[in-house]
């Protein structure tokens, strides 16, 4: 049976949305954060700074993981995907030390009160992102993307560190003079956000990468679908491993001992369609039969 690849064309679409976006409000916080005198909004510009190029580097990588397996790669590019992510979160982590070195320092120097036109542009930017990462969110829970999931909770941690912003700009502007210094302490939180945000990002990328074992309700799933298929005595064993939006199997199953190589054959290759038609994400499945009641 010719199995369907999944596309990742939506992941693509809502990547480049994001990077345009992204771009966008890097430029109107920059711009707004120099004018205003406000590092929090200059540190949150620094943040979307990064999200437009880790959104460059997903998009980079959704292309060559949809790649189909080739002689040099016979399991496909998928694992292009969780190396994207983990370049992502080190792209945060670093823009988190920057951002935080920059605070401290901020602290020890006096400084200007931000004006109050800033915490308009907050406003604005809280929402555009909001939006964006329950858009990228749902794209990536969509077509089953650990990538495009990480990439809408950077946009998430934008809008967390656009709202500490605001917080830090609006205590810096109702305290007056002496209280600039809470625009700074903003910019300080929002480092730490994105920090967290790396790291919950980096996470499953290094457990893709070691093909670390999915959700047992996978598995259960699997083995639920090839049992079904008539002729199967048993599922023994079932092994499941992520490659970007795609999963491969390997099943052990066994059949009547008394049948043929040829017909034990064709059970293999009902229970590997039954799968992918129900899963499609599983580009391949490898089929071990063995006679019912042998153990290895």
């Amino acid at each position: 049976m010719a199995h369907q690849l999944p596309n990742s064309h939506k992941g693509l679409r809502s990547t480049v949305i994001g990077i345009i976006v992204s771009t966008a409000l890097a430029l109107i916080k920059g711009i707004g954060g120099i004018l205003g005198n406000s590092y929090a909004l200059i540190a949150d510009a620094i943040e979307s700074s990064t999200d437009i190029l880790t959104s460059t580097m997903l998009w980079l990588g959704l292309k060559w993981s949809s790649r189909p397996a080739d002689e040099d790669h016979p399991y496909g590019h998928g694992k292009m995907e969780a190396l994207v992510a983990l370049g992502v979160s080190i792209a945060m982590a670093v823009a988190a030390v920057v951002i935080a070195v920059k605070s401290i320092q901020n602290m020890i120097t006096p400084h200007k009160t931000p004006e109050p036109y800033t915490l308009i542009i907050l406003v604005v930017v809280i929402a555009t992102k909001e939006l964006l990462y329950r858009f990228v969110l749902k794209t990536g829970t969509e077509i089953k993307s650990d990538a495009v999931k990480a990439d809408a909770f950077h946009h998430r941690s934008d809008a967390i560190t656009s709202a500490a912003a605001f917080i830090g700009i609006l205590i810096g502007i109702v305290g007056g003079e002496g209280y600039e210094v809470a625009d700074d302490y903003a910019a300080l939180f929002a480092s730490a956000i994105i920090m967290i945000n790396a790291y919950l990002i980096l996470r499953p990328a290094i457990g893709e990468l070691l093909d670390e074992a999915l959700d047992p309700a996978v598995n259960t799933e699997v083995m639920r679908l090839a049992g079904s298929v008539p002729q199967v005595v048993l599922v023994e064993k079932c092994h499941i491993r992520k490659m970007g939006i795609f999963k491969h199997a390997d099943l052990h199953i066994w059949v009547d001992k008394a049948l043929t190589v040829e017909e034990g054959h064709a059970i293999s290759h009902r229970v590997k369609d039954h799968i992918q038609l129900t899963l499609p994400e599983f580009t391949d499945v490898m089929i071990h039969i063995e006679p019912a009641g042998h153990h290895d």
